[in-house]
């Protein structure tokens, strides 16, 4: 099976609650039809049910698990619990209930922490920032995380790089310039990621324009600087950089520039030493070299929480579900 499909049947295998948020959108609603045709998850959809299904249409959402704010039964308990989470800030309880009745994303949130949904996905209609804000204030970071980041699987049609053409790459979504301790955090949590998807080793190469000291510049340090925090936190994981693209990923350049490297021509994680770099990275491979890319997925945050790019289409909400649901059961398995 090719990796979507992979993705679908463990999902499938262990049925999860995905809610999304979005409710009222058209392309969340044709993703929510699909999803509940295919039995990939259980859709809690957050809204007036009646008009829920007016706006489907001809899209049959009517298995979804529908949450109205201003009828579900344990509205009180959701105040109380949003109001705790937020009493560092001074929220009240009439200040957790009115934001409730407004923000669809805090009820998914707030859903996922009370353990009636295992996620979320958001971001068609939303800004990643308004996608984040409630899971990182409700849910928070994962134990043992010190920062949450993002990541794209790209399925390629070059089956000679990664591992039969799947690699991940690393922040190309989230982080705008992560300094060397954040960019050790990602390595070791993409690491972790790339695992639990794809289910073989990680072998991580951190990205520069550099190979091995071939040059110098305040933005090679970083990354020289990143590789030593990396492997002194993660001494068992397969990581070394700084290292040029090529040498990553191509076996005779690997052998070539960096000959004493374990990584060094088999990469099969790439981490991009600044937003700017991995965007345009994955753009790059998605477009020129015609593969897929899923994600951005979120890593780091204690629940599954994703984002979806505002021109998402209904497939690609699909696919984030099942990527969702499977993230979902790994973390339920630690």
């Amino acid at each position: 099976m090719d990796f979507l499909s992979t993705m679908k049947a463990k999902a499938k295998a262990d049925k999860k609650v995905i809610v999304l948020p979005e409710s009222y959108e058209k392309r969340n609603l044709e993703a929510a039809a699909e999803c509940l045709k295919e039995e990939l998850a259980d859709i809690v959809l957050i809204g007036k049910k009646d008009k829920i299904m007016e706006a489907a249409g001809s899209f049959d959402v009517s298995k979804a698990i529908f949450v109205d704010p201003e009828t579900y039964d344990r509205m009180d308990e959701m105040v109380a619990g949003l109001a705790e989470a937020r009493k560092s800030k001074g929220m009240t309880l009439e200040e957790a209930r009115k934001i409730l009745m407004d923000d669809s994303l805090f009820v998914a949130v707030m859903l996922v922490k009370m353990g009636v949904a295992d996620g979320m996905v958001s971001g068609a209609i939303h800004s990643t920032a308004d996608t984040l804000r409630p899971a990182l204030q409700i849910l928070k970071t994962a134990p043992g995380t010190e920062l949450v980041s993002s990541f794209f699987i790209m399925v390629t049609k070059t089956p000679q790089y990664g591992d039969d053409g799947i690699l991940l790459f690393a922040d190309c979504a989230l982080n705008q310039n992560p300094n060397p301790a954040e960019l050790a955090c990602i390595a070791g949590d993409s690491a972790k990621s790339y695992n639990a998807f794809i289910g073989k080793e990680a072998r991580v190469a951190m990205l520069s324009h550099s190979t091995m000291g071939s040059a110098k510049h305040a933005d090679v340090t970083k990354v020289v600087d990143a590789v030593k925090i990396a492997k002194e936190k993660y001494p068992d994981l397969k990581l070394d950089g700084e290292i040029q693209l090529d040498a990553a990923i191509v076996k005779e350049v690997g052998e070539l520039k960096a000959p004493n490297s374990t990584v060094a021509g088999k990469a099969n994680v790439l981490v991009f030493p600044d937003i700017d770099a991995g965007n345009i990275g994955y753009k790059l491979v998605q477009r020129f070299g015609n593969a897929e890319a899923f994600g951005p997925i979120l890593q780091g945050i204690a629940k599954p929480v994703n984002d979806l790019s505002r021109g998402c289409s209904a497939n690609d909400i699909v696919a984030v579900v099942a990527l969702t649901s499977v993230q979902a059961q790994v973390m339920a398995n630690k």
